[in-house]
Parts: C-alpha cells; sequence; structure tokens
C-alpha cells in the first residue's frame, strides 16, 4: 500500500469511527437527560451533561484528522502531523477540565449533604446503558488508534471511558438512594474517586503530547532492534549515529550506514535503498528514513 493510499485510508477509519461516537453521545446524552429528568435524579441529569461534553473531542478530531493528514507540501515537507498533536493536547485539557468540574462539584454537594427528592426506579436503567455503550466505543475506538497510530484517537477513546467510569457513581448513588436513602452520599464520594481517575488520564496524554512537540525518540529498546535489522540486511557492515524523532505517532529517522568503501555509488544506494525499505516495512510507525553512507574502513580509522 503507497504511503498516500495508507494516509487516506486511515483518514477514512478515524472519520467513521468518530462520526459513531458523535452520534452515540448526542442519542445517548438526550436518553439519560430524559430518564433524569423523568425519574427526579441530579445525578443522572449530570451524567447526561458529561456525555454531552464528550461531543467536544469528537467534533475536534473530525476537524482536526483533515489538516494533520494532509501529505506534505512546499511550506511543510515533512507534513502536517504535529497538528494531531495539538488536537490531542486540546482533548487532554478537556478530560481535566471535566473532571475537576465533576469533583468539584461532587465536593461542594458532600459538604452541603442537601435533601435529594424521591428518586423513579427508571433511574437505573440509565448509568446502566452508559456503561455498556461507553466501554464498547472505547474498545472500537481505542483499535482504530493503536492501528492508525492516532494519539488523538487513542485519546478520544479514554474519553469514552472516563464517561463510562463516571456513570459508575452515579449507578451506585441510584441504586443506594433506591435501596436506602440514607446512602446517597455515595454519589459525591464516587464522582470524586472517578474526578482524580479521569485528571490522571488526562495529565497523561497531556504529557505524551507535550513530548510529541518535543520531538521525543523512539525507546532504546525500539533503536537496537532498529540496528538488528540493518546490520542483518546484506551489504551493511556497520551502522552508528542512529536519530529518531516522534511526529504524532510515526518516527522519522536518520542514520549513517557503513559499507565497503570500494563499491560503486550505485550499488551503495541499493544497499541504502534496501535499508530503508526493510525498516518501513517492518515497523509501519517509520514513515520516513534518511541514509547517509560512508566507507566502512574509513570510519574505523576516524574511530
Amino acid at each position: 500500500m503507497t504511503e498516500d493510499k495508507k494516509r487516506q485510508t486511515n483518514e477514512s477509519r478515524i472519520r467513521k469511527v468518530t462520526l459513531a461516537g458523535l452520534f452515540a453521545n448526542v442519542i445517548l446524552s438526550v436518553v439519560k437527560l430524559v430518564i433524569g429528568l423523568a425519574g427526579n435524579s441530579q445525578a443522572v441529569v449530570a451524567d447526561a451533561l458529561h456525555s454531552f461534553s464528550d461531543t467536544s473531542s469528537d467534533v475536534v478530531i473530525l476537524f482536526g484528522v483533515k489538516y494533520w493528514s494532509a501529505p506534505a507540501d512546499e511550506c511543510h515537507p515533512f507534513g502536517h502531523q504535529k497538528i494531531e498533536s495539538f488536537v490531542t493536547i486540546g482533548i487532554g485539557l478537556i478530560l481535566i477540565g471535566v473532571a475537576a468540574g465533576i469533583g468539584y462539584n461532587a465536593i461542594i454537594a458532600l459538604m452541603v449533604q442537601d435533601q435529594q427528592p424521591a428518586i423513579s426506579w427508571i433511574t437505573f436503567t440509565a448509568p446502566l446503558l452508559s456503561l455498556v455503550v461507553k466501554e464498547v466505543l472505547f474498545k472500537i475506538t481505542y483499535r482504530v488508534g493503536v492501528e492508525t497510530h492516532s494519539s488523538s484517537v487513542k485519546a478520544n477513546a479514554w474519553h469514552h471511558r472516563t464517561d463510562a467510569l463516571s456513570s459508575l457513581p452515579v449507578l451506585v448513588a441510584v441504586t443506594a438512594s433506591l435501596i436506602n436513602p440514607g446512602l446517597a452520599f455515595l454519589d459525591q464520594v464516587g464522582a470524586i474517586i472517578v474526578s482524580v481517575f479521569i485528571i490522571k488520564v488526562g495529565l497523561d496524554i497531556l504529557i505524551s503530547s507535550i513530548g510529541e512537540l518535543l520531538d521525543t525518540s523512539m525507546s532504546r529498546r525500539d533503536i537496537e532492534t532498529v540496528k538488528q535489522t540493518i546490520t542483518n540486511t546484506p551489504g551493511v557492515l556497520g551502522v552508528h549515529k542512529i536519530r529518531t524523532r516522534k511526529l504524532a505517532g510515526s518516527f522519522y529517522m536518520d542514520l549513517h550506514l557503513e559499507v565497503d568503501g570500494a563499491l560503486t555509488v550505485a550499488k551503495g544506494h541499493d544497499i541504502s535503498e534496501k535499508v530503508k525499505d526493510v525498516l518501513i516495512r517492518k515497523n509501519d510507525r517509520i514513515i520516513d528514513v534518511m541514509v547517509h553512507l560512508e566507507p566502512y574502513p574509513q570510519h574505523v580509522a576516524m574511530e
């Protein structure tokens, strides 16, 4: 598959899974809001608003994928993938903001401990439905994120899971309130715990995306694997100065390749192209390799 065809396929998959998530979020938000209002449950109404906030990351990705998937041009010879890192940072900030709001409201409610009106059994279905739908969305979206190496899609998948997790304290609170109204405070305790977890996920996403903007390299283990792949290529006598830099979910690489100094330029070029092809074929996260040829005896003398 050519690089352009691969880019188009990934963009199409990202759009489809994100549109599915957006549609599910809107429907789920409306259903939970109606059930929450009909069943007199403030927790379910708040959970509905949280689900609606998830649409923000879906919209950001739908608009952003068009730009970060654009091919390289004269002004951006290395492509536009860093736009994805900025999009992912935005999703991380949304997660932290939503979590902070949930935690703050839970702490205030726990301190005030207002009397809640009696709720209906119908409210039990809303958080249960949310748990199932959002966990399914998480698994589907995260798989697409992994397969397309999209950090923003994986971040959006975690946004789905945090919504599912935020429904847990709502489910506990609704169930507890139905059994014993005196246990309604569990809603606030659970919400505080979940908000801390969501903030942790948001911070992890931020740290990872900032690392991408700082051109973080491959791990040492991955570089050792790359070195082994290169040295096993026929005609290669040595390799050094391997440098990699992360661009969204992909890597650019440059290296110095040592070959027999008596080879013709054409033969040396053939070996370098073979190295480039095998690296990209064995690791689909590597999107380009710049090879600098050196005669092996010269390098040894310099050492």
